[in-house]
């Protein structure tokens, strides 16, 4: 029941998160692992399931609750596994089934849970359901992709891949278009086909019978295209083609059966990879009677594009990423809940991306993780984030992995005339998902204790200063300065449920906010700026440090002055 209290700005305040369900996947810190690059431990230079079973005890030390695995299905890896060839079959190169059922069995043997990264807006086009679509229309797999007759030299509308250039491919077999929202080896699949659902959904069950606690749903607010595949407008899409398909006509129709159907029947978390939504859309996605538990927005991941879009550089503000994050906040107060990262395996890492990341790596890397373990909602620390790893340098194009990167560079060099990978080589290293993808820096041994061999990519050339090993040894190190703010949080119901108030919304370079629920009232000052910031006390309150990222903060708020970089959390009186 909702009870009254007094927040820091002195007004009597309705705390309506007294109200709200506890849920495990609430309270819970997760743990991303991408297993290309996570651990390697057969020497082939692939991270594996074995690998990652061998760090069980490191994740149980760090203090994390729930690990979610990016997709370790059967693939032909075009896009490291998000083309998915067998959906019920574990890639060779990382091991196999009963590989994969004693990482279930570790996670859950430590109290930890384990959530499958899934792809069903689109599969690989080696999976056997497109192989049959392709050589019979008619068949029992015809109609479970999106087909198109027509002039094989006429696009069948003006969508654009999310990787860059047309979403057609004509396919000669088939004499018909077929559309991939992204890589043309990832067709995408026809969710208005009652049979394909009924796969899908019989697959999902497969995983939830074996034990596994929910799914991250990769992209899954483009599964419904309008029947008639209307062109985009270049001039409003983020996409062109993107506002027929992004959030589309039959999208919760088709999540609220896959609800009914799937996850409604276990004890499980989902969280929805969403190209765009906002806090309406997000309510209705997560919402007492939404189909899902949370969802991935990147509204603050796109505040440093630039005019020509992702891949140029703009200039970002700490007012707008206060008003961006503040937005979910306060939003879905009431109904819904959100999800709180500024890393994953698709984007650069975001020390280097919202910080200095040489002169006050530590100073920068602990304030990050202050406001992410800090914030309402469920936080996502990405491997590696807890060491506070860097982004990369790529010294030519062909060093590039990743699809992504590689296709829409080209295409934008050849838009925009530009001739030499060395006059966009900044671009590419602020921005490609590679920064994020280097191998996982354990030790100072040779390629970071990550394999034996060769790695599938190079280790950034910082790891043997940067590494778990020199963390785990420091005290001082972001490595425990994460594991104590995870302990904080577990410890502290205010900082799963409590409010959340702005306190400074209009500074330029400090971040102060309020969280309180019941008798609990806390307070996080943070520092975004590379030099010395002296501020009044920013609430009507006396208060006693709990924690901070400089270890002589003053005891006792009062007046502040803080260092580049410096996060406190205060217990406000």
């Amino acid at each position: 029941m909702a009870t009254n209290s007094t927040d820091t700005t002195g007004e009597d305040t309705e705390v309506t998160t007294e109200s709200f369900d506890r849920a495990w996947w609430k309270e819970a810190v997760v743990y991303q692992i991408y297993p290309w690059s996570f651990n390697d431990s057969d020497g082939d230079g692939v991270g594996d399931i074995q690998g990652i079973i061998e760090k069980l005890d490191y994740l149980d030390d760090l203090g994390v609750d729930v690990v979610w695995l990016n997709p370790v299905y059967e693939s032909p890896q075009i896009d490291n596994g998000y083309d998915i060839a067998d959906y019920q079959a574990i890639h060779e190169e990382f091991g196999t089934i009963e590989d994969w059922e004693a990482l279930l069995e570790g996670l859950h043997a430590r109290d930890m849970k384990l959530i499958m990264d899934l792809v069903v807006n689109h599969t690989s086009s080696a999976h056997e359901w497109f192989v049959e679509s392709r050589a019979n229309p008619d068949g029992e797999y015809g109609d479970y992709y999106i087909w198109v007759d027509g002039d094989p030299d006429e696009y069948p509308n003006n969508w654009e891949s999310f990787f860059g250039g047309p979403a057609w491919t004509y396919d000669e077999q088939r004499e018909a278009w077929y559309l991939h929202l992204f890589h043309s080896e990832q067709p995408d699949l026809n969710w208005e086909n009652p049979d394909l659902r009924e796969d899908v959904y019989e697959m999902m069950n497969w995983w939830l019978e074996k034990g596994i606690d929910g799914f991250r749903l990769d992209v899954i607010n483009l599964i419904s295209k309008p029947d008639d595949l209307p062109d985009g407008d270049p001039d409003s899409d983020l996409w062109t083609g993107g506002g027929h398909y992004i959030n589309g006509p039959n999208i919760f129709k088709h999540l609220g059966e896959m609800h009914d159907r799937t996850f409604s029947n276990y004890d499980t978390m989902t969280v929805g990879e969403m190209a765009t939504v906002d806090v309406a859309e997000a309510r209705d996605y997560t919402g007492v009677n939404g189909p899902l538990d949370m969802v991935f927005n990147f509204d603050h991941l796109r505040l440093d594009f630039g005019p020509e879009g992702r891949w140029d550089v703009g200039e970002w503000s700490l007012v707008e990423l206060k008003e961006t994050l503040g937005e979910w906040q306060t939003g879905l107060l009431s109904e819904g809940w959100p999800s709180v990262f500024f890393e994953n395996h698709d984007q650069p890492r975001s020390v280097s991306r919202f910080c200095e990341d040489d002169r006050y790596h530590r100073e920068a890397a602990t304030l990050l993780a202050t406001v992410l373990l800090t914030l309402r909602g469920t936080p996502y620390i990405y491997q590696g984030e807890e060491l506070g790893m860097t982004n990369t340098s790529f010294e030519s194009l062909s060093e590039v992995r990743d699809v992504d990167t590689i296709q829409n560079v080209r295409e934008e060099m050849d838009r925009r005339g530009i001739e030499t990978y060395e006059e966009f080589r900044d671009v590419v290293e602020y921005r490609s998902r590679d920064n994020a993808r280097t191998p996982m820096q354990w030790d100072a041994s040779e390629h970071a204790g990550f394999t034996d061999g060769e790695p599938w990519m190079p280790t950034n050339d910082n790891y043997e200063q940067l590494n778990v090993e020199e963390e785990r040894t420091d005290p001082d190190s972001v490595w425990h300065y994460y594991r104590e703010l995870i302990d904080l949080r577990h410890e502290r119901n205010v900082l799963v449920y409590g409010d959340y108030k702005d306190q400074l919304p209009d500074d330029e370079a400090v971040w102060a906010y309020t969280r309180w629920s019941g008798e609990e009232n806390l307070l996080v000052v943070c520092n975004f700026a590379a030099e010395p910031i002296q501020r009044p006390n920013p609430v009507d309150a006396t208060g006693t440090l709990i924690t901070s990222n400089y270890d002589d903060a003053p005891v006792d708020l009062g007046p502040l002055e803080l260092r580049p970089y410096e996060a406190r959390v205060y217990d406000l009186q």
